[in-house]
């Protein structure tokens, strides 16, 4: 299992389209993936259980992945948020 804590920096936070980009990019691995903010988590590959988190800008996440593609599905949605949600997988279709 391979797991990162960031902190959110975008201006919305992880909601509507930021959230849309970050589960499409979950569901492009077999790993399961899971996003935690405090005490409470989601599956990563479910939006409205992600949105329902109600992440802002300054939340602190931590996501877990645990499979055979961990490591590339971990370094590919810290990129995302990182980013700002500017650098997308390519693999998602926007």
């Amino acid at each position: 299992m391979k797991e990162v804590t960031l902190t959110v920096t975008n201006d919305t936070g992880l909601h509507s389209r930021p959230a849309d980009l970050f589960c499409r990019t979950a569901k492009l691995y077999s790993s399961k993936i899971h996003i935690f903010k405090g005490d409470k988590s989601s599956d990563a590959k479910n939006i409205i259980k992600v949105i329902l988190l109600n992440v802002r800008t300054g939340s602190e996440l931590r996501i877990t992945a645990d499979g055979e593609d961990e490591e590339q599905a971990i370094s590919d949605l810290s990129n995302l948020i990182t980013s700002d949600f500017t650098q997308v997988n390519e693999r998602v279709k926007i």
